[in-house]
């Protein structure tokens, strides 16, 4: 059994919630989904307790989707497994030009 769980919580989701401390680059972390599967995904980059990593790629642009709300936007191309935030994400809420 994998100590390192993360939730995807909507179909939508295109990153998983980590729930387990000290996740380094390399590890991996089981991904849970609200039907009952799981898979198997390796993290690229350290990623702390309740931050969250891609389930797939994403491209420069995509809308980036956590509990099935859009959160932000890909700053670049974003490989499966890694660590997703403020380095590779731009968040769209409370911008003022939306």
């Amino acid at each position: 059994m994998n100590d390192c769980l993360a939730l995807k919580v909507t179909d939508l989701d295109n990153v998983a919630t980590i729930f387990a401390n000290g996740v380094k680059d390399g590890a991996q972390v089981d991904v849970h989904d609200k039907k009952g599967n799981s898979e198997i995904i390796k993290v690229i980059g350290d990623v702390p307790y309740g931050h969250k990593i891609a389930v797939k790629p994403i491209r420069k642009g995509e809308l980036i989707i956590k509990y099935g709300e859009e959160i932000g936007a890909a700053t670049r191309d974003i490989e499966k497994g890694e660590y997703v935030h403020v380095h590779n994400l731009e968040a769209l809420r409370g911008r003022g030009d939306l």
